[in-house]
């Protein structure tokens, strides 16, 4: 079983929207709500970049390609992360990648691809 399972992904058109999401396994289950988590996105041959983030508070941060487009939320009884993409571009197809950095414990990234 994963430590972190994304979910998700796939292709969609220019101006459409997906949501994907990232469920902690069992053995973090007691890190997850005192834990900032984050959403980072690789594309080949580029550096990967902070893409949103939510904290044990609350408080959100987006890069700004995708400030108002995107939406980050968490559900703690769920032990969940979710990213809503809307209004997507090609240049957004990337391995997005599920991550609590301060636990250094990392997802294995899912593809989205977006036509145009």
């Amino acid at each position: 079983q994963a430590r972190l399972a994304e979910s998700g992904g796939g292709l969609v058109q220019a101006g459409g929207s997906l949501r994907i999401s990232c469920v902690a396994g069992r053995t973090i289950l007691s890190s997850f709500t005192g834990t900032d988590k984050e959403w980072y996105r690789q594309a080949p041959g580029k550096q990967r970049e902070l893409v949103a983030s939510i904290s044990t508070r609350g408080i959100t941060y987006y890069a700004d390609s995708v400030r108002d487009r995107f939406t980050i939320s968490r559900d703690n009884n769920k032990r969940a992360i979710h990213l809503q993409m809307n209004s997507l571009k090609p240049e957004d197809t990337a391995a997005y990648i599920c991550a609590f950095p301060a636990l250094d414990i990392w997802g294995q990234g899912i593809q989205v691809t977006v036509s145009g």
